[in-house]
């Protein structure tokens, strides 16, 4: 995740002790020790109540056969709190279907890591998310893909946007941390200033924007994915309503999710409007980030207790739990594609290479780049870089801080 309102307007957020060794001050600064274990997404299951075109978890109506059960999930919270990763997303499918969610939230917050979730928010009554709350979960992130027709047609159930913008009101009538989670492409763009205008009116203050996974059913949506131009548009766009909601005195916060050519443009943005100092500043702090962190910061574990190196990344498993405590094989090296993850931007090739902006965003996307058929360190096919952006690279000075 790049944190914009971070990066471009000093927002003191709890995800920032993940991401920045920089205190930005505030109430709750993050950290000058930058988390390096990884974040775990831990898909509960692979049912699901909606048909959405672009999941990457290709979910359906019923579970999978053999599924992590109750007790074997808690041995892999476990796990997970041992080894020190800080915090567990629990996703899916839709992890509200499990009768047991509540319970293992539960352990995972008696075991110290930070639980949080993942959901289309469709099955957010208040009684679940006041007992979710009170077991321990930390924030609930609520997809919602457009305006309401927009949305449904993408969910593939009538009636899906209103219920889960009440998921969102529910969440928030009971104190519970909560965002939006808009996953944008080249047939919802439109409608995203709509669904923020909307969400930030009801209480909302925390919008998360995801780039496409060429995963699961979005495998074979590459063809409604962003252009450049949309991508750089909207990227610009959250930059100015973020910036423009700060200089208000709004604490809105912003992410962006899935495309770390974002971060050179953030750096882009930085100079253009604010001045070379800022511009070094938003660099220093994404070269701490690491740029993409599949394989080293971000780790995944599907319903069956399959490793992989992202939740996206399902075609690959570097082992499981069943067979092997998490730890162990996160930690093998001797896997040759997760040393190979871990050597990024050595291993990258063609104009990523060369590109001065490898050190914040080590390539982008493995996966988009598999997926272009032109090999796995070949250039991520969505980064939107001119080549004078490519060649210009970090601000020349290093100032503190």
């Amino acid at each position: 995740m790049i944190s914009v309102s971070t990066l471009l307007c000093d927002h003191a957020a709890g995800g920032n002790r993940l991401r920045y060794d920089v205190d930005t001050g505030g109430a709750d600064p993050v950290s000058t020790e930058p988390q390096r274990k990884p974040v775990v997404v831990w898909n509960t299951t692979n049912r699901c109540n909606l048909k959405c075109v672009h999941c990457y978890a290709g979910a359906k109506s019923t579970p999978e056969p053999d599924e992590l059960s109750t007790a074997e999930a808690k041995r892999l919270l476990t796990q997970l709190a041992d080894y020190g990763a800080p915090v567990v997303l629990f996703s899916g499918g839709e992890p509200l279907v499990r009768e047991d969610l509540t319970e293992l939230v539960a352990h995972a917050a008696d075991s110290g890591i930070r639980p949080v979730l993942s959901t289309n928010g469709t099955l957010l009554t208040a009684e679940r998310a006041r007992e979710l709350k009170a077991a321990g979960l930390a924030y609930a992130g609520i997809s919602v893909d457009g305006l309401a027709d927009r949305n449904d047609e993408f969910r593939g159930v009538d009636g899906a946007f209103e219920a889960a913008v009440e998921g969102i009101e529910t969440c928030l009538d009971v104190g519970l941390k909560t965002g939006l989670r808009y996953t944008v492409t080249g047939q919802n763009v439109e409608d995203l200033p709509g669904v923020v205008d909307l969400l930030r009116d009801i209480g909302l203050d925390r919008f998360c924007f995801y780039h496409l996974a060429y995963s699961g059913r979005g495998a074979d949506l590459s063809d409604i994915d962003l252009t450049d131009d949309q991508r750089r548009s909207v990227v610009r766009y959250i930059c100015d309503r973020t910036v423009s909601a700060h200089e208000r005195g709004d604490d809105m916060e912003t992410l962006l999710v899935g495309n770390y050519a974002d971060a050179a443009y953030l750096v882009e943005y930085a100079r253009e409007e604010f001045g070379e100092e800022a511009a070094q500043r938003v660099y220093n702090r994404l070269e701490r980030n690491g740029g993409d962190p599949a394989g080293e910061r971000v780790a995944a574990v599907d319903c069956l207790g399959n490793v992989h190196l992202t939740q996206f990344w399902r075609s690959y498993s570097l082992g499981n739990v069943r067979d092997r405590p998490f730890d162990a094989i996160w930690e093998d090296e001797s896997n040759p594609l997760l040393s190979a993850l871990r050597d990024r931007p050595a291993t990258l090739d063609g104009e990523c290479a060369d590109c001065q902006y490898k050190e914040v965003c080590r390539g982008g996307s493995r996966l988009r780049a598999l997926a272009s058929g032109e090999g796995l360190f070949s250039p991520d096919p969505t980064c939107y870089l001119t080549d004078e952006e490519r060649a210009r690279g970090a601000p020349m000075e290093t100032p503190a801080d």
